[in-house]
């Protein structure tokens, strides 16, 4: 079976959440996994355990309550997002290794940067130096997933002053341009879709512009 990755560009949150939802409701044992590979404009999302006195200022940028799991997080350009829309089941993974094999994926695509990353087991994400570079947060329903993750790659951080980010009073956020001055985004989409592919299992990732 096939993987499809899409470059969708920069799209709306409640936009795109809903097709996320209607695709992992709609989905059978037939359906081919999707990887979406995208931008948002700026928003903050409040995960299901997401506590209010983690937003401290929001200010102009909307906040939308997600279904995903994990607190409040940022959300912008220069962030790349890959929503994984996987059939576990099938592939037998669990949610724990789900999540190892996508910051896997970040730490594997931050080397080819010279970039130095590692997960934390008791703070889900991918780090450098202590200072946050990727957030996970993911939601698993009839045995498939979606939602997935974000990697700061050339982004404005400054929101994430606004908030605690993923909960975490006083945490640092980073992202690869202010550790690597050769950063491009495109070639980070292409190349996390690459990573993303091979961990899942699959031989190569074609990526395909737009919803279908």
């Amino acid at each position: 079976m096939v993987l499809h990755c899409r470059d969708l560009g920069v799209v709306d949150y409640q936009e795109t959440w809903s097709r996320m939802k209607d695709f992992t409701q709609t989905r059978d044992s037939h359906t081919a996994d999707e990887i979406w590979l995208l931008q948002h404009p700026q928003v903050f999302t409040q995960g299901q355990a997401g506590k209010s006195e983690h937003l401290l200022m929001p200010g102009d940028i909307p906040v939308i309550q997600a279904d995903r799991g994990g607190q409040v997080t940022y959300h912008g350009p220069g962030q790349l997002i890959a929503y994984v829309l996987l059939d576990l089941k099938r592939a037998g993974f669990g949610v724990r290794d789900l999540v190892t094999l996508l910051e896997n994926a970040i730490v594997d695509t931050l080397s080819r940067y010279h970039i130095q990353a590692y997960p934390k087991p008791d703070a889900p994400g991918v780090y450098v130096n202590e200072q946050k570079i990727a957030s996970l947060g993911l939601r698993v329903r009839r045995g498939c997933s979606f939602h997935g993750l974000a990697l700061n790659v050339d982004m404005d951080l400054s929101p994430f002053d606004r908030i605690n980010p993923c909960g975490y009073q006083g945490l640092q956020m980073i992202d690869m341009a202010r550790l690597n001055q050769d950063v491009v985004f495109s070639n980070v989409v292409a190349q996390l879709a690459d990573q993303l592919a091979g961990l899942l299992g699959y031989s190569a990732s074609t990526i395909q512009k737009g919803w279908t």
